[in-house]
């Protein structure tokens, strides 16, 4: 009896936990996603009276120079920005991970960029950018250093790539940290007996052990990076000559100020399902890598 009690009341905390949790779940998540798909079969403009166009809007979208060019820039800000956060960041976790003085210290300096706010740190880089930077160009007489990244098409997403793989390095460092530390020390014991150092080492004993967490980073960095929002609007706001507009900042911009709530809604709906399907083929492109290993 006593037991059986023990194990109602149990249940009874862990449902009264869980449902405030799943009703403000739905009503601050679930609910406006619905309604975001419900607007994206009207015209409406964010205010006042609206119709339904059925699936008007998912076809002007595929028309649309200016979104074809956003989603361009989106895919190619994600891809590069995930290699090179990926590597660096591995590169980094294998100095932090080894025997080395005041490594703790060390990753807790290299953590600090993630602490910040990405708005934050992008109007801190737009200041560097635009007068510090120069001013160091024109006293060191670097013409390509002159004046200023963010005015150039060729140069203002590369910026905006420092930006955001610099403040994104601190978290991936931090994971492959992790991953390293539950490899055992037996493996590179036995490997060293083998002749394992190195390059070799490491391709054959540190990496099959850390693909989970490699997995882990590469969709959170691509899922990441492709909803790039804050950099966007603090370095360029989408310029030069809207070169620099990702789709997050292109829904905002259009759907809150530019009147398209219904077309810019629809553009969130395929948005959605474009990083789900990144994110799904990319876990099972993994998976089966780590199936071979």
């Amino acid at each position: 009896m006593k037991n059986g009690k023990m194990k109602n009341d149990r249940q009874r905390t862990f449902m009264l936990i869980t449902i405030p949790v799943v009703v403000l779940f739905f009503f601050f998540n679930t609910f406006p996603l619905l309604r975001g798909v419900y607007y994206s079969f009207t015209n409406f403009k964010g205010y006042g009276s609206y119709d339904f166009v059925g699936l008007r809007n998912y076809i002007d979208l595929f028309g649309d120079a200016r979104v074809g060019n956003s989603y361009l820039f989106t895919v190619k800000y994600a891809v590069v920005c995930t290699i090179i956060v990926n590597v660096i960041s591995l590169l980094l976790a294998l100095g932090l991970n080894s025997k080395i003085k005041g490594k703790s210290v060390l990753r807790g300096i290299y953590f600090i960029p993630n602490i910040l706010g990405g708005l934050v740190v992008g109007y801190i880089f737009s200041f560097f950018f635009t007068y510090i930077l120069p001013y160091a160009g024109q006293a060191l007489g670097i013409e390509a250093l002159s004046s200023s990244m963010l005015s150039s098409e060729s140069t203002a997403w590369f910026a905006i790539v420092l930006v955001g793989a610099w403040q994104s390095i601190a978290m991936n460092t931090i994971i492959y940290i992790s991953g390293l530390q539950t490899v055992p020390e037996d493996v590179y014991e036995a490997g060293s007996i083998d002749g394992a150092t190195g390059w070799k080492k490491f391709k054959n004993l540190t990496f099959p052990l850390i693909i989970p967490f490699f997995s882990i980073n590469m969709v959170l960095c691509m899922k990441n990076f492709l909803m790039v929002f804050d950099q966007i609007m603090a370095l360029t706001k989408g310029g030069p000559s809207q070169s620099t507009e990702s789709i997050s900042y292109l829904i905002y911009q259009n759907g809150i100020n530019g009147g398209q709530f219904g077309f810019q809604s629809a553009n969130a709906v395929v948005f959605f399902v474009v990083i789900v399907t990144i994110s799904v083929l990319q876990l099972r492109f993994t998976g089966k890598k780590e199936e071979q290993l």
